[in-house]
């Protein structure tokens, strides 16, 4: 069977939060996450052994077989499992366009070059800032993304502050600032958010949630493993 990794999910949907966003992409969700942020939205998939172990080989195969070029790993937390630098190593080898979103919490020097890594910088907020491997600040190219989940003042502070600190202007293809989506009456409105980063010309890229606007109720396809189980 090969080496195998633990998958929740796959799908093809538009990229929705990347520089990529719009895009079509292929997604797979590993199972497993160490944090507990309180903005996650695929809580279902933070338990270790929730998936199902899949053969990279097949993987790569599905991968191949959807027809999208650009294909993210996600999670989860990718990192956490061993052998996400070899999927991510044979998705490259078959030509395709690969990205990984990471919480930060684990070492991102591990993936082969050529992934796009984008880092989930986890404000106050999120209860889980204090988890970050800040050594992963330090292992940043240009190809790479960092992005900031933002609630609050406070968080939209910690953000230009960690930018500034770590220079990210200069070292990555796109730092990011995404408001919380409002649930219950608690969240951020990107209006909010706009005016504090035109007040401070900020050098962040606002971006929303483009698969929520388009998919409100849920991505089709998502949250169900069908590619995978099927």
């Amino acid at each position: 069977m090969g080496r195998v990794v633990d998958v929740f999910e796959t799908f093809k949907s538009i990229q929705g939060e990347s520089s990529r966003a719009g895009r079509v992409c292929f997604f797979i969700r590993l199972a497993g996450c160490g944090l507990s942020c309180r903005w996650c939205d695929t809580t279902d998939a933070r338990s270790f052994g929730s998936g199902r172990p899949v053969a990279i080989d097949e993987l790569v195969g599905i991968a191949l077989a959807s027809g999208a070029g650009l294909v993210e790993v996600t999670g989860g937390e990718p990192l956490a499992q061993a052998a996400t630098p070899e999927l991510c190593a044979g998705l490259l080898d078959a030509g395709l366009e690969v990205l990984v979103e990471t919480n930060g919490a684990e070492p991102i020097s591990v993936l082969p070059r050529g992934v796009v890594r984008i880092l989930d910088c986890k404000c106050p907020s999120s209860g889980e800032a204090e988890s970050m491997n800040i050594s992963n600040f330090e292992e940043l190219r240009a190809s790479d993304e960092v992005k900031f989940a933002i609630l609050d003042a406070r968080d939209y502070d910690y953000a230009v502050r960690m930018t500034r600190r770590y220079g990210l202007e200069k070292r990555v293809g796109e730092i990011s600032f995404s408001p919380v989506s409002i649930s219950d009456g608690v969240g951020l409105s990107p209006k909010e958010l706009a005016g504090w980063m035109l007040h401070d010309n900020a050098t962040a890229v606002l971006r929303l949630q483009l698969h929520k606007i388009v998919w409100p109720g849920g991505e089709p396809g998502s949250a169900c493993g069908r590619v995978v189980d099927g």
